[in-house]
Order: structure tokens, then sequence, then C-alpha cells
């Protein structure tokens, strides 16, 4: 009687995949969690790029006096330059805390998957990048005049910062070893990441213009097609990025 107590009352059962799959997410939502945390508590990344991102929108703004017509051709194009060079401040600190702190070579020895820190990593500069995003779009609505509240500007806006960011991720990590960072993130991300900037910028100016979902399509496949090949490529070149660093 005591032996048929003692047994469970149920079993889990052995799926390995699912298990593993559901610890992939656990790990890279924790490290996600610990980067936004972190970025609270001490507001360094969010602070620099929110008062970098409302200069440059001011100057711009002075520069092409964005109203009417001037912001339908050049708003576009002066949105993304801002996000494009605030989020570079961003993705410069997803890496460089640990570096600084001592703690990449703890992170490196974490007996966890490559590409779930990866994905914590690309997650938690993600989430602060929208959150730039959330800061620049009303001031960008301000200065020119115009109507942010699209589906079609969301969505390219959203596609747009993931595939930006994926890739800004994996040479925020190429450049943390360097002694010269600040200058080789942007000489590595921005001649990879233009194509996404130009994509992004066409959609956003259709979308703008008020144009239908057909119009859309185009630059709205061509992002969809980078954030696929970003998502499947930057986690298997991070295990060969974080070999060098292990270094």
């Amino acid at each position: 009687m005591w032996q048929a107590l003692r047994k469970p009352t149920f079993i889990i059962p052995a799926l390995s995949a699912e298990s593993g799959i559901a610890a992939f997410l656990t790990q890279a939502l924790a490290i996600a969690a610990k980067d936004v945390r972190s970025e609270i508590r001490s507001r360094e990344a969010v602070s620099g790029s929110l008062v970098f991102a409302l200069l440059v929108m001011i100057i711009f703004n002075f520069a092409f006096d964005l109203e009417g017509e001037m912001a339908e051709v050049a708003g576009p194009g002066v949105l993304w330059v801002a996000i494009a060079l605030a989020g570079m401040m961003g993705l410069g600190h997803v890496f460089a805390k640990e570096r600084e702190q001592g703690g990449l070579q703890g992170l490196l020895l974490t007996p966890i998957d490559r590409g779930a820190i990866f994905l914590g990593k690309m997650t938690g500069a993600l989430l602060l990048t929208l959150a730039l995003e959330a800061f620049l779009l009303p001031l960008f609505a301000l200065f020119s005049n115009v109507s942010i509240l699209s589906p079609g500007l969301m969505v390219v806006v959203l596609m747009g910062t993931l595939g930006f960011v994926t890739v800004g991720t994996l040479f925020s990590a190429m450049a943390v070893t360097s002694r010269s960072r600040e200058l080789m993130l942007p000489l590595l991300l921005l001649p990879v990441a233009t194509p996404v900037l130009l994509a992004a910028v066409e959609g956003t100016r259709f979308a703008l213009q008020g144009e239908p979902w057909s119009e859309l399509v185009p630059p709205l496949t061509m992002l969809a097609a980078f954030d696929v090949v970003f998502l499947g490529l930057c986690p298997f070149l991070f295990e060969y990025v974080m070999e060098e660093m292990g270094a």
C-alpha cells in the first residue's frame, strides 16, 4: 500500500524536442529580461539614444522643413536615419556591459545554447529599440504634421526594426572585442543593413501617402525576406563569433 502511495500520480512524458524548445525559449527570455532590467536601472543606452534621436529630428526638421509635400518626400528618410543612428547607440551596449563588468567570460561559460544567448540579446535590443521608436514616431508626426495611425506603417516599422536589430546584434558581438568598437559597429553594420533601411524607407513613404496594401507588398516582401535570412543566418554565425570572443 505504501509503495502504491509513494508512486507519482502523473508522469511527465520524455519529449526531448518540446522540452528542448521550452528550455531554449526560457533561457532566451531570461537573458532578455536581464538586459531590460539592467537598462531600466542604469538608463545609459536609452537616455543617450533618446537625446541623440531628438537632436537628429530637430536638425533635419530645420534643414528640410518637414511639412506638406516635403514630409512625404524626405520624411521617411529622416525617420529611418534617426532610428538607425540612435539604434546603433543602443546596439553598442548589447555586449559592452558584460565586457566592461567582466561578465563576458561568465556568459561564454554558461551551459546554455549559444542560439539562446543570441535570441535573448536580440530580443532585449529589439524591445529597447521599439521603445525608442515609440518616442520617435509621435515626434515625427508632430514635426511633419502627418498621421502615424496606419497599420501599414506599423508593420513596416516592426519588420524593418526586426531586420536591423537582428544583424546589429551579431555585429555588436563582433565589435565588442575591438578597442574601437564605437567605430567598428557602424562600419560593419551599415553596409549590410542598408537594403533593409532602403526597403523600410520605401514602405514608410507608401504608408504615409495612404497607398493601398498592394503598393506595400514589394517593400514588405523584401523586408520579410531579409528578416528570414538574418534570423536564420545570424544565430548560426553567432556560434563562431562566440568562439572568437572566448579566445
